[in-house]
């Protein structure tokens, strides 16, 4: 094996994303695999590819229009001028690049342009109810996502990878794992109440985690993970509470 060959975490309930649903529905496990397949390049690439749709079509040995409806249909991949890159690999990127101090300049510059630019641009997709729905989330604030979840009838609980995007756009330390696996065994409940809002359950993680972590460094060691689990539990339900009364 090279000896510059990485890993990359593979989500284990990534099929559950409502975008890849979308896309396995329209193409198949074809276009899923094409998917994985874009994700394996973006990482050998710094996270920037060319939009050569023909080029990735001929290495793949697939249709240029699957290519093209994978890239640009689902809101999978962030695109600016002639380059594509995601999000998710970005991150996973910066924090191995954080750990190995390698990153690369011009991958660096690259990447900011797209990110710097983000909030600008917008896929050249053809106007199917796909674009409809997401064009209009970029264009709104992010507590509008929060606004529309806490009024849904239905509670739908989130994929590992919504809960680590989340947390990547906070900028917080939650362990994402750990908050999907917590509430998965309680049958998704803050104390007695089933839950409406997964992103103010995430919010109340971070200011009780930060609180708890800088209040009790001293805390023996043996008696720290069964109180800190008390106090979390105790400031969920409490917080919860009060912001749904």
């Amino acid at each position: 094996m090279a000896k510059d060959t990485f890993y990359f975490s593979h989500d284990y309930n990534a099929r559950a994303d409502e975008k890849i649903k979308l896309l396995i529905r329209k193409h198949g496990f074809l276009g899923y695999g094409i998917f994985w397949a874009i994700i394996e390049d973006l990482y050998n690439n710094a996270n920037a590819l060319r939009t050569d749709y023909e080029g990735i079509a001929y290495d793949l040995r697939v249709d240029i229009n699957i290519v093209k409806s994978v890239i640009n249909d689902f809101d999978l991949f962030i695109i600016k001028d002639d380059f594509f890159g995601s999000f998710s690999v970005q991150r996973r990127l910066d924090e191995r690049n954080a750990k190995s101090k390698k990153a690369s300049e011009s991958a660096n510059y690259r990447w900011n342009k797209l990110k710097d630019d983000a909030n600008a641009m917008r896929t050249q997709c053809d106007g199917n109810a796909i674009k409809e729905r997401k064009g209009k989330e970029i264009k709104e604030i992010k507590e509008s996502k929060e606004i529309d979840s806490v009024k849904s009838k239905r509670f739908s609980p989130p994929t590992l990878l919504e809960v680590e995007d989340y947390c990547f756009e906070r900028k917080n330390t939650v362990d994402a794992s750990k908050f999907i696996d917590y509430y998965t065994s309680n049958g998704w409940k803050v104390g007695k109440n089933a839950m409406k809002d997964w992103r103010a359950a995430v919010r109340t993680w971070e200011k009780t985690q930060n609180n708890t972590t800088n209040g009790n460094k001293k805390r023996n060691r043996l008696d720290a993970d069964a109180q800190w689990r008390a106090e979390m539990e105790a400031s969920i339900a409490r917080d919860y509470a009060e912001l749904h009364k």
